[in-house]
């Protein structure tokens, strides 16, 4: 397994990933951006391919598996001082920037996903410990992720790599249809080098 830096070329994965991640909720806001005649998927290359901003090829890495795209994390810095959720956000949105905010100056990881052919494979596991190397040498003390709560297989490898839920929130739902009930934030400390 070889894992690398993703670059703007590899928008078309970053997008499946981070949809995988967050149960189609990326697909569904996007599908409310580009409305009935545009393509959701299109602007959320647009977006992956981007040099600024969290969503950014430029915050991701992927690993590779026989030559072939297995898996992906994605990851930046939380703010050290969150700011209150502006009233404007959808309500869908809402529960995880209000956890996103319980871990402030936190290395957040906001995805880590295997394509499904891949998992079960080390891919997750390799993935946090080089997120963990990246929060470290970025100066983080800790490293954050949310989860949803049907996401059994990440949550037992969450809790297997130390990771212990700090807070959960109710999944807002609205017009989003999805299983789970509800968000939980995860915490570990980063090993001192």
């Amino acid at each position: 397994m070889r894992i690398r830096e993703a670059t703007a070329a590899d928008a078309g994965h970053l997008v499946r990933f981070i949809n995988m991640a967050a149960d189609d909720l990326p697909l569904h806001y996007w599908r409310k951006s580009v409305g009935p005649e545009g393509d959701p998927w299109a602007y959320g290359r647009e977006r992956a391919a981007r040099e600024t901003g969290n969503f950014s090829y430029r915050n991701a890495w992927l690993a590779e598996s026989g030559g072939e795209v297995a898996a992906c994390l994605l990851g930046y810095a939380a703010e050290a001082e969150p700011q209150p959720v502006d009233p404007d956000t959808p309500p869908i949105f809402v529960p995880l920037l209000e956890l996103e905010a319980l871990a402030p100056g936190s290395w957040y990881l906001n995805v880590l996903a295997t394509y499904e052919g891949f998992r079960g494979k080390g891919c997750g596991g390799a993935l946090l410990a080089h997120a963990e190397s990246v929060a470290q040498r970025a100066g983080h003390r800790d490293i954050s992720l949310i989860a949803a709560d049907t996401h059994r297989e990440a949550l037992r490898l969450y809790a297997a790599k130390g990771y212990r839920e700090v807070a959960r929130r109710a999944v807002v739902k609205g017009d989003w249809q999805v299983d789970a009930q509800e968000w939980i934030l995860f915490a570990k400390p980063v090993a001192r080098g």
